[in-house]
């Protein structure tokens, strides 16, 4: 039985998907995204990745000082592994998807201490409360729209009386290097008093553990 091809041309074709295969697993580094899916995850693990690089997901990151651009909050709907997030809008993302989506597939959890399981349903009927929401471009504290550190933390405080994180005035963080961008975003109005609360901030919570991290 022939396994590999024989032709010349054949030969090339293979050469050529192997290639385009290995381009895949090196980009996305599917490794970390096999490891992460094979590791210890409960529901209602805080998960955190970098976006590709795009105006405000390098502002979000020089602003926090931080490698983490975006996260969402890891459940189960009907036996599948999701992620709630606010990304475009409010909504459920295969968890899939998810990992791969972010910056060379670099991937953080943390968990909530001494969570219980029963704490599952309440969370995903909290994400369900704000599903479907914009997302917040001027990270407002009100819930006409919605940004990512934000679900995580009204989910929480609102549904099981967890809060995750400090908010933060926009001033009190590494803003003047960015200035130009946020002009752009919010006009000649700087909102300095701004609070928020950021995906770094949520990893310094006391009331938090890592349990997962792939970064070199």
């Amino acid at each position: 039985m022939k396994i590999l091809p024989q032709s010349k041309a054949a030969k090339i074709r293979f050469a050529l998907l192997a290639a385009a295969l290995l381009a895949v697993v090196v980009f996305c580094r599917l490794d970390r995204v096999v490891i992460f899916f094979v590791s210890d995850k409960q529901e209602g693990d805080i998960v955190f990745q970098s976006l590709p690089h795009l105006d405000l997901v390098d502002a979000i990151e020089a602003v926090t000082e931080s490698p983490w651009s975006h996260c969402g909050i890891l459940v189960k709907r009907d036996g599948r592994w999701m992620v709630a997030e606010a990304i475009g809008q409010v909504r459920y993302t295969p968890l899939y998807v998810w990992m791969v989506r972010g910056r060379r597939s670099v991937i953080e959890s943390y968990r909530v201490r001494n969570l219980s399981p029963a704490s599952a349903p309440r969370i995903k009927v909290g994400v369900d409360k704000l599903i479907g929401r914009s997302y917040d471009f001027r990270y407002a504290p009100d819930d006409d729209e919605i940004y990512c550190s934000e679900l995580v933390y009204k989910v929480y405080d609102r549904e099981l009386g967890i809060k995750i994180g400090e908010w933060e005035k926009l001033g009190d963080l590494n803003w003047k290097p960015m200035e130009k961008f946020i002009r752009s975003m919010e006009g000649v109005r700087l909102p300095l008093s701004r609070e928020m609360i950021t995906p770094i901030g949520l990893t310094r919570s006391p009331v938090v553990v890592r349990v997962f991290t792939n970064r070199d």
